[in-house]
């Protein structure tokens, strides 16, 4: 604890000199991010450490993976609302890079529980316990967001703390479902590829095609694909109903997961792939010499 406030006490010092110096909000939230994922990594150690049985720590890690994903993500928001959807892209893609290779079994995400069931790696339990330990994680985690953005250390964050959310949702519901369902689908497709490929840079590669997905369907949906994420950051605010929410957020996501886990199995895509990894490339592939 003492270590965490110590943290926090030299993170305000810093952006507060940073800030009356340059007034660069953007390092305000550059360094935002950098705490939220500092301190989410101490509490993913401790808990390492401390936490003995496999499932309690899945939970732990599960909770706080969510909470570093979606305070970040709040912070994204006020990255691509002053300084464009270019820039919040590239802290997306270097966000994701680190999300993947710091969360261990850990996913954030509801739906890849509902893939392992499918998929004979998992149950209905665990997966509900799962997904609530998400849920808590990036609900709660709003409260640290608040008490940041109350400081109003940048003028970007001048009266977010308290401020009525918008949606970002601008088609209609059913409209919004097929987007995240369809982009979804086409993550998750990339994701099982690239596994199966093991292509040098496959987490880049990987978080590459994730960004540009989120950034095609910025201006439809908003773009989240994981539906703790969404619920997080969106659930209640204006502009769509809870339904609705539901609809595109939960059911669209979850959807377009499932189909992946079946499109992946088809003979066409299963030939590319075992095609793909026979064939004798130049750069990308692991196993292969330049």
């Amino acid at each position: 604890m003492k270590f965490t406030i110590d943290v926090l006490g030299i993170f305000l010092k810093v952006v507060v000199r940073v800030n009356k110096v340059t007034f660069a909000p953007l390092v305000v939230s550059t360094l935002f991010i950098l705490l939220t994922s500092l301190l989410a990594h101490c509490a993913r150690r401790l808990v390492q450490k401390t936490i003995k049985e496999p499932f309690i720590r899945l939970l732990l890690e599960e909770a706080i993976a969510a909470a570093e994903l979606c305070g970040c993500c709040f912070e994204l928001i006020i990255v691509a609302d002053n300084f464009g959807v270019a820039t919040y892209a590239i802290y997306l893609f270097a966000l994701t890079i680190w999300w993947s290779l710091n969360w261990g079994d850990a996913t954030a995400c509801p739906y890849t529980h509902i893939e392992d069931i499918i998929e004979g790696r998992g149950d209905i339990r665990k997966a509900f316990i799962k997904t609530w330990a998400e849920l808590a994680g990036g609900i709660l985690v709003f409260k640290y967001v608040q008490m940041y953005w109350a400081l109003e250390i940048s003028e970007t964050h001048k009266n977010k703390a308290f401020e009525d959310c918008t949606a970002d949702l601008q088609v209609p519901a059913l409209y919004g479902a097929i987007v995240e369902g369809v982009a979804t689908c086409l993550c998750r497709l990339a994701s099982r590829s690239l596994s199966d490929l093991n292509p040098r840079y496959s987490t880049a590669i990987d978080s590459f095609i994730g960004t540009s997905l989120v950034v095609a369907a910025f201006d439809y949906s908003g773009g989240y694909f994981n539906p703790v994420l969404a619920t997080s950051l969106k659930a209640g605010c204006d502009g769509h109903t809870l339904m609705e929410h539901a609809m595109v957020y939960w059911l669209g996501a979850c959807a377009g997961s499932v189909l992946s886990v079946y499109l992946y199995k088809l003979p066409v895509i299963q030939k590319y792939v075992r095609g793909t990894t026979e064939v004798n490339g130049d750069s990308i592939w692991a196993d292969k010499e330049d």
